[in-house]
């Protein structure tokens, strides 16, 4: 089942990329010969409106065959007015743009569901007080249930973390312990801590950590759209910031996750719930779209450099170049693959 689950979330993630691609391209009167989930053999396909829609055999991707586009050939040109090389640099940046761009608005959409459905959220509720920290040192306990921070209702963990590392001075806080109201005055101190990339640095705390539980937040149509921008602008940040600390070196390449590491995570959201499999969806569609952003030449990224060389230049790289590059962008994305599995099968034996 797992396996099932998976390869329809990848179908659909995929679908919706190269669709943006699709529509683009057509809306801008470029001709597409093949649109086809999955690479290989072609399993099921079917003629429709001058288009071949094809599932094929191996499943991890898919791609859009456009006239005037060949990734293998690059330097081969049809100057046909439905064809890819005679639009403008700027009309093909749009359509290597779409896909990528497809897959952020999927996320957003994804998103908004997530906060329709119910999205879980750890509880405001303490779990453990740090020995002389300020929040001992003020009078919280363990079980206390955080409601209100000076004048901020706090709905989940997250909501007083937030507060309390952004805060300047005391802080109000509005606890309920055992069914009674109390407030207590607290100031953050600035203490020794690590981001996600296990990274040390400073920030403000004070002292506290969450009990295991959680909280069910719904959004209504409006929120759901804030919250879903929100999710998607972080995710898009977060996957940017993690490229840019694995080039520093700052995460090992022993942390970058192939097909099977995917499909775990896949099949684990789905055996959670619904709404955990959708959150999983969300994030490697983004993750999807900013990797195909990337400047490698067999990418989207890397055709929009191209382009955006030809137009500033006002000349195309020459076909050496161009036939080059894309080699190694393949070569760099079978190694990049390569070393997935490889980590992947590390993690299952170890």
């Amino acid at each position: 089942m797992g396996l099932i689950t998976f390869l329809i979330v990848l179908s659909i993630l995929v679908f919706f990329h190269e669709l943006g691609h699709f529509a683009v391209a057509r809306l801008l009167g470029v001709k597409v010969y093949v649109f086809s989930i999955g690479f290989g053999k072609k399993l099921i396909s079917k003629q429709w409106k001058g288009t071949q829609w094809s599932f094929s055999l191996i499943p991890l991707g898919g791609y859009v065959k456009m006239k005037g586009q060949e990734d293998i050939n690059p330097a081969l040109i049809n100057n046909d007015p439905d064809s890819y090389n005679t639009k403008t640099p700027f009309q093909r940046i749009l359509i290597l743009l779409a896909g990528p761009f497809a897959n952020f608005l999927l996320a957003f959409v994804v998103y908004i569901a997530i906060g329709l459905l119910g999205n879980n959220h750890l509880s405001p509720t303490i779990g453990k007080v740090i020995e002389n920290s300020p929040a001992q040192k003020a009078g919280l306990k363990a079980n206390d249930e955080i409601l209100k921070i000076n004048n901020t209702k706090i709905k989940t963990w997250d909501d007083l973390s937030i507060i309390i590392k952004n805060s300047k001075g005391g802080l109000k806080f509005y606890i309920k312990r055992d069914g009674k109201l109390q407030t207590f005055i607290i100031s953050a101190k600035l203490s020794d801590s690590q981001n996600m990339f296990r990274e040390k640095i400073q920030k403000r705390m004070i002292g506290i950590a969450p009990a295991p539980k959680t909280v069910t937040i719904y959004y209504s149509p409006i929120e759901s759209v804030i919250f879903a921008y929100d999710k998607t602008y972080d995710a898009s940040k977060m996957i940017f910031l993690g490229l840019q600390k694995m080039i520093q070196g700052i995460i090992p390449t022993s942390e970058i996750g192939g097909v099977i590491a995917i499909g775990t995570v896949i099949s684990q959201a789905s055996q959670s719930s619904f709404v955990a499999l959708l959150t999983i969806m969300a994030l490697i569609s983004v993750n999807l779209g900013v990797l195909n952003l990337l400047p490698i030449p067999a990418l989207d990224g890397g055709h929009i450099m191209f382009n955006l060389y030809e137009m500033i230049t006002k000349r195309k790289p020459s076909n050496s170049v161009l036939i080059s590059l894309t080699v190694a962008g393949w070569v760099i994305l079978f190694a990049l693959m390569g070393l997935g599995l490889y980590n992947d099968i590390n993690r299952m034996m170890g």
